[in-house]
Protein backbone atom coordinates (compact mmCIF):
# COMPACT_ATOMS: atom_id res chain seq x y z
CA UNK A 1 0.00 0.00 0.00
CA UNK A 2 1.61 3.05 -1.08
CA UNK A 3 0.80 6.39 -0.25
CA UNK A 4 0.18 8.13 -3.58
CA UNK A 5 -1.68 11.73 -2.89
CA UNK A 6 -3.60 9.47 -0.65
CA UNK A 7 -5.69 6.55 -0.64
CA UNK A 8 -8.50 4.86 -2.95
CA UNK A 9 -11.57 3.43 -1.31
CA UNK A 10 -10.19 -0.07 -2.51
CA UNK A 11 -6.85 0.44 -0.89
CA UNK A 12 -8.06 1.91 2.79
CA UNK A 13 -10.56 -1.32 2.15
CA UNK A 14 -7.85 -3.96 1.70
CA UNK A 15 -5.22 -2.15 4.39
CA UNK A 16 -8.25 -2.40 7.31
CA UNK A 17 -9.20 -5.85 6.29
CA UNK A 18 -12.49 -5.23 5.00
CA UNK A 19 -14.48 -4.15 1.80
CA UNK A 20 -15.32 -1.40 -0.38
CA UNK A 21 -18.77 -2.09 0.64
CA UNK A 22 -18.76 -1.90 4.15
CA UNK A 23 -16.43 1.35 3.88
CA UNK A 24 -19.44 3.23 1.83
CA UNK A 25 -22.01 1.91 4.15
CA UNK A 26 -19.85 3.43 6.99
CA UNK A 27 -20.25 6.62 5.03
CA UNK A 28 -23.66 6.35 4.55
CA UNK A 29 -24.56 5.97 8.16
CA UNK A 30 -22.25 8.59 9.16
CA UNK A 31 -19.82 6.75 10.96
CA UNK A 32 -16.89 7.58 8.78
CA UNK A 33 -16.67 11.00 6.98
CA UNK A 34 -16.06 10.92 3.39
CA UNK A 35 -12.38 12.16 2.47
CA UNK A 36 -11.88 14.78 -0.46
CA UNK A 37 -11.74 14.04 -4.08
CA UNK A 38 -8.61 14.61 -6.17
CA UNK A 39 -8.26 15.70 -9.67
CA UNK A 40 -9.40 12.43 -11.19
CA UNK A 41 -12.29 12.51 -8.89
CA UNK A 42 -12.05 9.60 -6.88
CA UNK A 43 -11.55 10.21 -3.21
CA UNK A 44 -8.29 10.26 -1.33
CA UNK A 45 -8.36 8.96 1.72
CA UNK A 46 -5.92 10.26 4.67
CA UNK A 47 -4.03 8.66 7.68
CA UNK A 48 -6.83 9.61 9.49
CA UNK A 49 -9.48 7.99 8.08
CA UNK A 50 -7.52 4.84 7.89
CA UNK A 51 -7.42 4.60 11.85
CA UNK A 52 -10.84 5.41 11.82
CA UNK A 53 -11.52 2.45 10.12
CA UNK A 54 -9.28 0.33 11.72
CA UNK A 55 -10.83 1.75 14.91
CA UNK A 56 -14.25 0.75 14.10
CA UNK A 57 -13.74 -2.65 12.82
CA UNK A 58 -11.77 -3.18 15.64
CA UNK A 59 -15.10 -2.48 18.22
CA UNK A 60 -17.41 -4.28 15.43
CA UNK A 61 -15.16 -7.67 15.70
CA UNK A 62 -15.40 -7.36 19.93
CA UNK A 63 -19.48 -7.05 18.83
CA UNK A 64 -19.94 -3.40 19.50
CA UNK A 65 -22.74 -2.39 17.47
CA UNK A 66 -22.36 0.11 14.58
CA UNK A 67 -25.02 2.78 16.51
CA UNK A 68 -22.84 2.40 19.36
CA UNK A 69 -19.51 2.79 17.93
CA UNK A 70 -19.71 6.99 17.72
CA UNK A 71 -20.56 7.52 21.40
CA UNK A 72 -17.94 4.56 22.71
CA UNK A 73 -14.85 6.38 20.69
CA UNK A 74 -16.82 10.34 21.55
CA UNK A 75 -17.09 9.55 25.21
CA UNK A 76 -15.33 7.20 28.10
CA UNK A 77 -18.58 7.55 30.13
CA UNK A 78 -20.20 6.00 26.85
CA UNK A 79 -17.59 3.72 26.15
CA UNK A 80 -17.45 1.91 29.83
CA UNK A 81 -21.07 1.54 30.02
CA UNK A 82 -21.31 0.04 26.28
CA UNK A 83 -18.76 -2.26 26.79
CA UNK A 84 -20.04 -3.56 30.35
CA UNK A 85 -23.23 -4.08 29.05
CA UNK A 86 -21.65 -5.80 26.15
CA UNK A 87 -19.54 -7.92 28.43
CA UNK A 88 -22.34 -9.17 30.36
CA UNK A 89 -24.08 -10.03 27.51
CA UNK A 90 -21.41 -12.16 26.28
CA UNK A 91 -20.97 -13.65 29.29
CA UNK A 92 -25.00 -14.73 29.57
CA UNK A 93 -24.27 -15.92 26.39
CA UNK A 94 -21.20 -18.29 27.58
CA UNK A 95 -23.36 -19.34 30.57
CA UNK A 96 -26.26 -20.20 28.39
CA UNK A 97 -23.60 -22.25 25.82
CA UNK A 98 -22.24 -24.09 28.67
CA UNK A 99 -26.00 -24.76 30.16
CA UNK A 100 -25.87 -26.45 26.56
CA UNK A 101 -23.55 -28.34 26.41
CA UNK A 102 -24.57 -29.97 29.89
CA UNK A 103 -27.56 -30.82 28.49
CA UNK A 104 -26.04 -31.93 25.14
CA UNK A 105 -23.72 -34.39 27.34
CA UNK A 106 -26.84 -35.47 29.61
CA UNK A 107 -28.94 -36.48 26.51
CA UNK A 108 -25.80 -38.25 24.93
CA UNK A 109 -25.75 -40.36 28.19
CA UNK A 110 -29.74 -40.83 27.60
CA UNK A 111 -31.12 -40.43 24.69
CA UNK A 112 -34.85 -40.28 26.25
CA UNK A 113 -34.09 -36.86 27.71
CA UNK A 114 -34.23 -35.21 24.11
CA UNK A 115 -37.97 -35.96 24.17
CA UNK A 116 -38.53 -34.87 27.84
CA UNK A 117 -39.57 -31.09 28.49
CA UNK A 118 -37.43 -29.10 30.54
CA UNK A 119 -37.04 -29.51 34.34
CA UNK A 120 -38.66 -32.94 34.30
CA UNK A 121 -35.38 -34.51 33.45
CA UNK A 122 -34.54 -36.39 36.41
CA UNK A 123 -37.78 -37.70 36.35
CA UNK A 124 -37.67 -38.68 32.54
CA UNK A 125 -36.94 -42.78 32.58
CA UNK A 126 -40.02 -43.15 35.23
CA UNK A 127 -42.38 -41.33 32.92
CA UNK A 128 -43.98 -43.64 30.11
CA UNK A 129 -43.75 -42.31 26.06
CA UNK A 130 -47.59 -40.93 26.68
CA UNK A 131 -46.51 -39.24 29.93
CA UNK A 132 -43.30 -37.89 28.43
CA UNK A 133 -45.22 -36.84 25.21
CA UNK A 134 -48.00 -35.07 26.88
CA UNK A 135 -45.66 -32.95 29.56
CA UNK A 136 -43.89 -31.95 26.71
CA UNK A 137 -47.01 -30.70 25.42
CA UNK A 138 -48.16 -29.26 28.24
CA UNK A 139 -45.16 -27.39 29.07
CA UNK A 140 -46.24 -24.74 26.21
CA UNK A 141 -50.15 -24.76 27.49
CA UNK A 142 -49.71 -24.83 31.34
CA UNK A 143 -48.53 -21.85 33.49
CA UNK A 144 -45.11 -22.45 35.52
CA UNK A 145 -46.79 -23.24 38.65
CA UNK A 146 -48.81 -25.94 36.80
CA UNK A 147 -45.94 -27.50 35.36
CA UNK A 148 -44.12 -27.59 38.51
CA UNK A 149 -47.20 -29.28 40.02
CA UNK A 150 -46.92 -31.97 37.57
CA UNK A 151 -43.36 -32.48 37.85
CA UNK A 152 -43.92 -32.63 42.17
CA UNK A 153 -46.34 -35.33 40.85
CA UNK A 154 -44.59 -37.09 38.90
CA UNK A 155 -41.71 -37.54 41.16
CA UNK A 156 -44.21 -40.02 42.68
CA UNK A 157 -44.52 -43.64 42.44
CA UNK A 158 -47.72 -44.08 39.53
CA UNK A 159 -50.74 -45.03 40.95
CA UNK A 160 -52.25 -48.02 40.29
CA UNK A 161 -55.20 -46.25 38.23
CA UNK A 162 -52.52 -44.38 36.31
CA UNK A 163 -50.60 -47.82 35.32
CA UNK A 164 -53.85 -49.49 33.96
CA UNK A 165 -54.71 -46.15 32.34
CA UNK A 166 -51.05 -46.50 30.11
CA UNK A 167 -51.78 -49.74 29.81
CA UNK A 168 -55.64 -49.83 29.02
CA UNK A 169 -56.64 -51.72 25.37
CA UNK A 170 -59.28 -51.02 22.84
CA UNK A 171 -61.06 -54.47 23.82
CA UNK A 172 -61.58 -53.49 27.58
CA UNK A 173 -64.87 -53.69 28.71
CA UNK A 174 -67.40 -51.21 29.34
CA UNK A 175 -67.68 -52.37 33.16
CA UNK A 176 -63.56 -52.24 33.04
CA UNK A 177 -63.70 -48.63 31.85
CA UNK A 178 -66.28 -47.80 34.06
CA UNK A 179 -64.23 -48.98 37.41
CA UNK A 180 -60.85 -47.38 36.33
CA UNK A 181 -62.65 -43.58 35.09
CA UNK A 182 -64.66 -43.79 38.96
CA UNK A 183 -60.56 -44.55 40.14
CA UNK A 184 -59.12 -41.91 37.79
CA UNK A 185 -61.21 -39.42 38.43
CA UNK A 186 -61.00 -39.26 42.21
CA UNK A 187 -56.99 -39.08 42.07
CA UNK A 188 -57.30 -36.31 39.48
CA UNK A 189 -59.86 -34.84 41.50
CA UNK A 190 -58.15 -35.14 44.41
CA UNK A 191 -54.60 -33.57 42.68
CA UNK A 192 -56.66 -30.87 41.61
CA UNK A 193 -58.12 -29.95 44.90
CA UNK A 194 -54.68 -30.14 46.84
CA UNK A 195 -53.07 -28.01 43.83
CA UNK A 196 -55.25 -25.02 42.95
CA UNK A 197 -52.09 -24.30 40.31
CA UNK A 198 -53.62 -27.68 38.91
CA UNK A 199 -56.83 -26.79 39.16
CA UNK A 200 -56.68 -23.62 37.50
CA UNK A 201 -55.47 -25.25 34.45
CA UNK A 202 -57.36 -27.97 33.85
CA UNK A 203 -60.27 -25.33 34.35
CA UNK A 204 -59.07 -23.78 32.03
CA UNK A 205 -58.73 -26.23 29.66
CA UNK A 206 -61.86 -27.90 30.86
CA UNK A 207 -63.67 -24.38 29.55
CA UNK A 208 -62.48 -24.28 26.44
CA UNK A 209 -58.60 -22.87 26.57
CA UNK A 210 -56.71 -21.16 24.97
CA UNK A 211 -58.11 -21.08 21.38
CA UNK A 212 -54.08 -21.39 20.09
CA UNK A 213 -53.07 -23.86 22.13
CA UNK A 214 -56.62 -26.34 22.98
CA UNK A 215 -56.49 -27.58 19.14
CA UNK A 216 -52.94 -29.21 19.86
CA UNK A 217 -54.21 -31.23 23.27
CA UNK A 218 -57.53 -32.50 21.41
CA UNK A 219 -55.18 -33.33 18.55
CA UNK A 220 -53.11 -34.95 20.91
CA UNK A 221 -55.68 -37.05 22.96
CA UNK A 222 -57.20 -38.27 19.70
CA UNK A 223 -53.76 -39.48 17.94
CA UNK A 224 -51.86 -40.51 20.81
CA UNK A 225 -54.78 -42.63 23.36
CA UNK A 226 -56.98 -45.42 21.79
CA UNK A 227 -60.20 -45.66 21.79
CA UNK A 228 -60.44 -47.41 25.32
CA UNK A 229 -58.24 -44.38 26.78
CA UNK A 230 -60.72 -41.58 25.59
CA UNK A 231 -63.49 -43.28 26.62
CA UNK A 232 -62.30 -43.69 30.16
CA UNK A 233 -61.12 -39.82 30.02
CA UNK A 234 -64.55 -38.91 29.20
CA UNK A 235 -65.95 -41.02 31.62
CA UNK A 236 -63.89 -39.26 34.16
CA UNK A 237 -64.14 -35.79 33.13
CA UNK A 238 -67.90 -36.08 33.32
CA UNK A 239 -67.65 -37.40 37.21
CA UNK A 240 -65.65 -34.46 37.74
CA UNK A 241 -67.29 -31.95 36.49
CA UNK A 242 -70.38 -33.23 36.90
CA UNK A 243 -73.56 -30.90 34.44
CA UNK A 244 -74.86 -29.11 37.82
CA UNK A 245 -71.24 -27.69 37.75
CA UNK A 246 -70.75 -26.68 34.09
Amino acid sequence: MRMKGGWSTREIADFAGTTVKTVRHYHRIGLLKEPGRGANGYKKYGIQHLLRLMRIRRLAELGVALSDIAAVQESPESAEQTLRALDAELAAGIERQQRMRAELASILRNPVLAETAPGFEDHADGMNDLERAFVLLTSRIFEPGAMDVMRDLTAEPRSEAAAEFGELSDDATDETRQDLAERYAVEIKRDMDDHPALRKAVDKVQAGGDPQTQPVLLHAVVELLNKAQIDVLQRANTIIYPESER
